[in-house]
């Protein structure tokens, strides 16, 4: 029941409460995945799916517990110890994203957006690393298989991190296009992923 509600409040958070916040206050929708058949617009499908999919998950496991066998647990890897790592690394990723998130202000959006003007944020936790939101879902995903170890939220992991990479070129493209030399000075300083900046 915990793991249920903490995911309803951590999608809530990171996802609908900033949303609406970030619409009252721009007018923009920022949910940006286009409904193309493209690598974008797919990549928006598996992320839904995946999001669902969690949510699905954590539902049996907390309130239809004889029917988790189910999702093929893998019995070995329960214990204390890494419940309390995954615990642990779910916390540390609603910080993460909640502070990247806010960090980003007005240029935050989900996905790619070619129509509305952003600014290249390079401060904060962007100083470390130029994907720290999406650092905190793998984070967060690694949490959600030390504390319920299956086939399935292995395979939660396996696709998200899968589309993360995917989308992180992708974006990588767009913002090379839209901010030429200033973000290829960025690429050079920043890791992609975690990192002390470089000068």
């Amino acid at each position: 029941m915990y793991l249920f509600t903490f995911l309803v409040i951590y999608f809530f958070l990171v996802f609908i409460l900033r949303s609406l916040i970030f619409w009252s206050k721009t007018k923009i929708n920022p949910l940006t995945f286009n409904k193309k058949d493209d690598a974008h617009g797919y990549n928006g499908k598996i992320f839904t799916f995946i999001i669902i999919l969690e949510l699905v998950i954590v539902s049996i496991y907390a309130f239809f517990p004889s029917s988790y066998d189910y999702l093929l647990p893998f019995w070995y890897l329960e214990n204390e110890n890494m419940t309390i790592i995954g615990w642990s690394l779910l916390s540390l990723s609603m910080i993460l994203v909640c502070i990247a998130q806010s960090s980003m202000a007005d240029s935050w959006r989900i996905g790619i957006d070619e129509v509305n003007k952003s600014k290249l944020v390079t401060t904060g936790l962007f100083s470390y690393t130029r994907n720290p939101i999406f650092l905190g879902i793998i984070i967060a995903n690694t949490g959600l298989v030390l504390i319920i170890p299956n086939a399935f939220t292995l395979l939660i992991i396996s696709l998200s991190t899968i589309c993360i990479n995917t989308q992180v070129r992708l974006e990588e493209e767009f913002l090379a296009n839209k901010f030429g030399r200033q973000y290829e000075q960025y690429k050079t300083c920043v890791s992609r992923w975690i990192g002390l900046r470089r000068t």
